[in-house]
């Protein structure tokens, strides 16, 4: 154990998965491929809205965006833990954990404002067809976009800020990246206010969008079940189940890392959820619309 202040440490050990060291081989293979699939599923997706003109509209307009914020979300972590697989113990200088957990925080808590901004999205295209088009033109998407990554930069700093002018204690991170949660051991003494901070900021990057979530759903399931007709509820469910699903994915699997004090955390758990929501949620994602949707599934035919 390494004892005293340490504010002056100029680099951290990321432990990785080294209790599971017979399984590098297994997970670098698993994970390299899992990334390159990634990349190329919402490279596909990109691509295909951009190409194909009836596709030009607010919903495939956010799903661009959500795949371009997945592809950079995963791009932030992916190196450093195939590296972990690699060599082991890595040595990260603690400028590069700086960025990497800022850039985490940027990208993830991004995209749960740009669920949010798709939620809005259905709720005007379902509730209020007829002036949709008016309500979502091209300067109100690129505002909630907008909007959707200036949150992300003012968590991102916020938390990469206070965790860094902290005293530490130590240099050995148990985990594959500069996550928030591992690194809070690294504290000196009372490390309640920086477990107080995290869950702050935690309720509103999460549950801030999710409630706005929730509100869009809870108008638009009683806007379809007012429809007369049963094809008409069908195709508007259609519409919202993809983005309904990947929003319970997502949400899910980050409220569970981070709405929690820091006595429950499980190091290998923790790495367990961390996997699920960087590395195969932006995986699904490109799936999911694909494959539940018949206007991409066409463009992808043509």
């Amino acid at each position: 154990m390494i004892l005293g202040n340490l504010s002056g440490v100029s680099e951290f050990r990321l432990l990785g998965f080294s209790e599971s060291s017979h399984l590098h081989p297994l997970l670098f293979v698993v994970l390299l491929s899992l990334y390159i699939l990634t990349l190329m599923a919402n490279t596909v997706i990109a691509f295909i809205i951009n190409s194909d003109n009836t596709l030009h509209t607010p919903m495939y307009f956010f799903l661009t965006q959500l795949s371009c914020l997945d592809i950079c979300y995963l791009s932030v972590i992916i190196p450093t833990i195939l590296e972990n697989l690699v060599v082991g113990t890595v040595s990260i200088s603690k400028t590069r954990c700086a960025l990497q957990m800022f850039f985490f925080l940027f990208f993830g808590v991004a995209e749960c404002f740009l669920l949010a901004a798709m939620s809005l999205d259905r709720y005007f295209a379902i509730c209020y067809p007829l002036h949709y088009t008016i309500i979502m033109n091209s300067r109100v998407c690129r505002s909630l976009v907008a909007g959707t990554y200036l949150c992300g930069t003012a968590v991102g700093l916020v938390h990469t800020l206070m965790t860094f002018s902290s005293p530490l204690c130590g240099s050995a991170i148990n985990h594959f990246f500069c996550e928030i949660q591992p690194f809070l051991d690294l504290l000196c003494g009372n490390t309640s206010p920086s477990e107080i901070q995290v869950i702050v900021v935690a309720l509103f990057a999460i549950l801030t969008p999710f409630f706005l979530v929730i509100y869009s759903y809870i108008r638009i399931i009683s806007t379809i079940l007012q429809m007369a007709s049963a094809e008409s509820q069908r195709k508007a469910f259609s519409t919202c189940s993809s983005h309904l699903l990947v929003v319970t994915l997502f949400y899910g699997t980050a409220g569970s890392m981070y709405l929690r004090p820091k006595y429950s955390y499980c190091a290998s758990v923790d790495k367990f959820l961390s996997l699920s929501y960087s590395v195969v949620t932006p995986l699904l994602n490109p799936v999911i619309y694909s494959l539940r949707n018949k206007e991409v599934k066409g463009a992808l035919r043509k």
